[in-house]
């Protein structure tokens, strides 16, 4: 028998020591004594299964002010349905709380015995939402990917979840064999024709549900960043006034697309149908603000998961 790695039985440790600690309920003595190590090297376990994410910590109880937030956002906008998390105080980029209530809320999905089409997004909150979902075997489902999963440069798109999401619940998964953004119109509509490309924007049209990230427009957009625009485009983009995008989308601050040549060259399918899919829309922070404000009024979605913060600037 092949004998472990020393990290590997260091993870199993961590695994071990968090259980204890976080669903047996022992504290950090008890954990040292039932596996005959000091009571610092417990401590350091048990962060360490934290830090690995060996251990996903929901917060299963609502918080009154975030329910009546919620209410009151959905009554507003007329949506499906809103998810209000706290705001963390310490960050204003990171997605922590709406990626754990978006992988509560996909799970919830996932579990429905009835085949289901799920479409996804693309961006680092989605990305973050995957890295906390409960590994599950899903063969009923099927996953389309609503963007390309192909970086300006050839290589895989990072961002881009089918693939860890695939593995990560065993379920049939249709990915976008595309850049988000392309050269022109004319080789959208080309590549939108070819058969690998045709059946999955077929099937993402009649998704159930669609999960998808909402971005800003700005000097430091995801867009920019990751090379899909050149800070040219985007500051022309801004002098029209664009506020936010979705899947590569990008609209004004009434949530309407704009009339611009590089909306013409998103390879990104449209946005399924709000009538026949829950399409919700994740995001947070301050920055997003002005763009979520946009989402729901253009009726991009019709179900939010945000936090506290931008769930007031709505209202």
């Amino acid at each position: 028998m092949a004998r472990k790695t020393s990290s590997n039985a260091r993870l199993d440790d961590a695994a071990r020591a968090g259980w204890l600690y976080y669903v047996a309920g022992q504290t950090q003595d008890e954990i040292a004594a039932a596996m005959s190590i000091s009571r610092q090297s417990a401590q350091r376990l048990v962060s360490l299964a934290v830090a690995e994410k060996l251990v996903k910590v929901r917060l299963d109880h609502p918080i009154a002010e975030c329910l009546e937030l919620a209410s009151a956002v959905q009554q507003k906008f007329g949506l499906k349905q809103v998810e209000v998390v706290p705001t963390d105080p310490g960050s204003d980029a990171s997605p922590t709380g709406i990626a754990e209530a978006g992988a509560a809320e996909l799970e919830r999905w996932l579990k429905k015995p009835e085949p289901l089409i799920i479409a996804m997004g693309t961006g680092r909150t989605l990305r973050a939402m995957i890295d906390q979902l409960s590994a599950m075997e899903c063969p009923q489902h099927k996953i389309v990917s609503l963007t390309g999963n192909i970086s300006p440069d050839g290589s895989a798109a990072y961002f881009n979840v089918i693939f860890s999401m695939a593995d990560a619940v065993k379920a049939p998964h249709f990915p976008m064999p595309l850049p988000v953004i392309v050269s022109s119109k004319e080789e959208r509509d080309l590549l939108h024709r070819q058969p690998l490309v045709a059946p999955t924007i077929a099937l993402g049209q009649k998704s159930d549900v669609t999960f998808v990230g909402i971005g800003e427009i700005t000097l430091n957009a995801p867009l920019l960043q990751d090379g899909f625009l050149k800070q040219a485009e985007m500051q022309a983009l801004l002098n029209a006034g664009a506020t936010g995008e979705i899947c590569g989308w990008i609209f004004d601050a009434k949530g309407q697309l704009l009339d611009d040549p590089v909306n013409e060259r998103v390879a990104s399918m449209a946005i399924p149908s709000r009538d026949t899919s829950t399409v919700i829309g994740m995001a947070r922070g301050k920055r997003k603000h002005a763009a979520i404000l946009a989402a729901v009024t253009g009726g991009h979605i019709n179900a939010l998961i945000t936090d506290e913060d931008a769930a007031r600037f709505l209202l």
